[in-house]
């Protein structure tokens, strides 16, 4: 079945809180949008998980930090996390929201953020 979405438009408000939505599950594969506005990961609770992820920047601002290297993202700015990583959003815009694409590669099928 067809299903057609618009990730930027009728976005919901991650003012009190970063909001994670499925937009595709498939085996071995989950894509996300995430809205952030904001929100970081604290520093003592980086993320680490057993499957890769890419994730894509269409609006707003952000900062990672893998492996303790920090990168800037802007709109069309990607990057691709490798399975137990150590990584962090250190930054992302409180003026607006910032606006992921997040495709997770290899994921066991009982896990969701």
């Amino acid at each position: 079945m067809e299903t057609i979405g618009n990730l930027l438009t009728g976005l919901p408000s991650a003012l009190e809180a970063e909001r994670f939505t499925d937009i595709l599950r498939h085996p071995g594969c989950r894509i996300e949008q995430i809205v952030s506005h904001g929100q970081v990961t604290p520093v003592d609770q980086p993320y680490r998980q057993a499957h890769d992820e890419w994730v894509l920047v269409l609006a707003g601002a952000a900062r990672v930090e893998v492996e303790g290297r920090e990168t800037a993202l802007l709109p069309g700015d990607h990057l691709f996390i490798p399975a137990n990583t150590s990584h962090r959003v250190t930054y992302t815009d409180p003026g607006q929201p910032t606006v992921w694409l997040a495709i997770h590669i290899g994921e066991a099928a009982s896990h969701h953020q």
